[in-house]
């Protein structure tokens, strides 16, 4: 699988990087067929936003979130992969 993390009008700091790693180790917990990752980070004006467009068999998920901190917005960003994640996942099973 390959991650592409990217900043738009923000330095990525390897903290960052890791953080985003790490969370996304959690996706991979709830399903294994992810082909690739793509993560942007950014800033407008005082408000960080997150975005994620996640290839997986069958489709591609798509989640953004902003907050006025960094990293809640990637966790606000991972719980709503999370969610799609595992309805993808049920909708799989249940043919």
């Amino acid at each position: 699988m390959q991650i592409n993390i990217t900043g738009h009008h923000l330095d990525l700091s390897p903290a960052l990087n890791d953080y985003v790693k790490t969370k996304m180790q959690r996706i991979q917990r709830h399903f294994d067929h992810v082909v690739d990752a793509h993560f942007v980070l950014g800033t407008e004006r005082q408000i960080f936003r997150a975005e994620a467009n996640v290839h997986v068999t069958g489709s591609t998920l798509h989640a953004t979130s902003e907050h006025d901190d960094m990293y809640a917005a990637i966790d606000l960003m991972f719980d709503k992969l999370d969610r799609q994640v595992t309805r993808h996942k049920e909708k799989l099973t249940d043919h």
